[in-house]
């Protein structure tokens, strides 16, 4: 345990983000599973809505930096190509 109150404080919201950030990381996941099911069922209404609520959850994740650019446009663009074999 920190000796100094400042970073006895830090260690908390160091946690806080940490547990924030986890839950971001398992919703934008989860989303996209949603995304790759709906294709391999060939639903391609149920891919597009999918697809909207994972690249939604994917950009708040990358305004808050919890993902780097280059990785949500590189998941963004794999899930489009995936949703346009089927279309």
């Amino acid at each position: 345990m920190a000796n100094i109150k400042q970073q006895a404080k830090r260690i908390i919201t160091n946690e806080k983000r940490r547990q924030r950030n986890i839950s971001f990381k398992s919703s934008a996941k989860t989303a996209m599973k949603k995304v790759e099911a709906a294709v391999k069922d060939n639903n391609y209404e149920e891919a597009l809505k999918a697809y909207q609520l994972a690249s939604k959850k994917l950009d708040k994740a990358l305004a808050k930096g919890i993902y780097h650019k280059n990785f949500v446009s590189r998941n963004k663009s794999k899930l489009a190509k995936m949703i346009n074999t089927i279309a």
